[in-house]
């Protein structure tokens, strides 16, 4: 882990006077009843083996148990509210910047020295998304186009004269924003995007047109756009890589909201839209991220990170869908026995959606334990963690409401928002058809040689 903010430093000391830091899954591996003393001592290295993969470090055990405080403290309370009003609890995502004793992370990945909290860590990055989904993955999602696609992207990308200029209001929560990449008819093809970028030598900067599609964070209140955000546009003809990313700040003249998008299947409380750029200006000595033509390795580089988050998001949703099942079958009696946990069928749908959750979170922290955020050609696994993932988090929250009958039916049960909610992760930062495509071309690469 690297240095810490003070703020945040301080926080996440608070966090390890805490007992309260093993994972709940750790707990239930350790409670199985050994037959043996050296079936206790196999059991007690196997849990810590578990422990020490979830949260490698005590910063790491420490971050989760501060995400998981604040989550269960003020997330937890409103995400039924926002979803049925399809509203964004923007006062509340502030609370995650680092304004006015906030909670620090949404520069998790960003330098300090600009106002982020200084972790360049995937492990920290799946810890964050995996607590907040767990009660809100609408609310997650917004965080992660802001803290990923927006300001890991910058971070990484970036000269000094941007960081300084654009992280600290990201950072702080007083600006709120995203990255805008796919189009009408440019999704899973990104490289066939249309949006264009011309240069005009006389102002020295860039003229910016087209439209962007399904951009979270794109309208905070249906009418705006958000702050700030990073956005690809075509500006060269000879390749189809030929791509720049650029810095658009909301207010610019020609850069407007194209449509709020309503009435989606899920992630209700994360506000998506599409935007429009009309002869927008920008300046190229502060407003070009990165090399003229060279943003498809930033673009490539970013969506590593971006499927680990959204793999942990669907490991926060597996996660609690499993705590309502296994709740609500402990108390439920039927037949004349005092629980549903007598009947094979609930044993079934239980005892396959643990060994499938714990598969997932396996894989994700195996995978972020080992990645380092500066580097690219991680694809193979991070489109396999969230292949994965995605649909065993909409497989296990669709158990869930099976145990449940029609209360899992209901959204007041929690479960049926969590099963609409896990299906964009089949779609969002990359279809599950792209990963099939995307491994096997990676595996195919291999040519003979065995995997270890």
């Amino acid at each position: 882990m690297h240095r810490l903010t003070t703020q945040t430093a301080r926080r996440l000391a608070a966090a390890k006077s805490s007992n309260k830091l093993l994972l709940r899954s750790s707990r239930c591996f350790a409670s199985a009843s050994p037959t043996s003393y050296d079936a206790a001592a196999i059991n007690n290295e196997n849990t810590n083996s578990l422990t020490k993969l979830f949260n490698p470090t005590d910063d790491h055990a420490a971050l989760r148990e501060m995400v998981r405080s604040f989550t269960e403290r003020e997330v937890e309370p409103q995400a039924l509210e926002y979803n049925r009003s399809e509203t964004f609890n923007s006062s509340l995502f502030r609370k995650f910047g680092s304004q006015n004793g906030g909670l620090g992370i949404l520069g998790l990945t960003a330098p300090d020295e600009f106002g982020g909290t200084g972790l360049p860590d995937a492990t920290a990055v799946s810890i964050v998304h995996e607590e907040l989904s767990y009660s809100d993955p609408a609310l997650c999602l917004s965080y992660l186009a802001h803290s990923i696609l927006l300001v890991n992207n910058l971070a990484v990308n970036a000269n000094d004269g941007q960081l300084a200029r654009f992280m600290p209001g990201i950072c702080d929560g007083s600006k709120i924003g995203g990255m805008c990449m796919s189009e009408p008819n440019a999704g899973t093809d990104v490289l066939g995007m249309k949006t264009n970028a011309v240069y005009d030598s006389e102002r020295d900067g860039f003229i910016l047109n087209g439209t962007k599609m399904w951009i979270t964070n794109g309208t905070l209140t249906g009418k705006e756009t958000g702050d700030l955000f990073l956005v690809y546009a075509r500006t060269g003809t000879e390749k189809r890589s030929d791509i720049t990313q650029f810095v658009v700040e909301g207010g610019m003249e020609g850069f407007n909201v194209g449509q709020k998008i309503t009435d989606k299947l899920g992630m209700r409380a994360s506000p998506t839209a599409e935007l429009v750029f009309e002869n927008v200006f920008l300046p190229a000595k502060t407003h070009v991220v990165g090399d003229v033509n060279g943003a498809t390795l930033c673009m490539m580089r970013n969506l590593e990170i971006e499927r680990v988050a959204l793999a942990a998001m669907a490991v926060g949703i597996a996660r609690r869908s499993l705590d309502e099942m296994i709740a609500y079958a402990s108390d439920r009696p039927a037949f004349g026995k005092s629980s549903l946990f007598g009947f094979g069928q609930i044993q079934k749908h239980i005892s396959e959606s643990y060994a499938e959750y714990m598969a997932g979170k396996c894989y994700l922290y195996a995978m972020a334990n080992g990645l380092d955020l500066s580097t690219y050609g991680n694809g193979l696994d991070a489109d396999g963690v969230k292949l994965y993932c995605a649909t065993m988090a909409k497989n296990v929250a669709d158990r869930a409401i099976q145990v449940m009958g029609g209360y899992g039916y209901c959204g007041e049960y929690t479960v049926e928002r969590l099963w609409r909610d896990a299906k964009l992760l089949e779609i969002g930062g990359g279809t599950n058809e792209s990963h099939h495509k995307n491994m096997a071309r990676d595996l195919h690469k291999l040519d003979g040689n065995k995997l270890e």
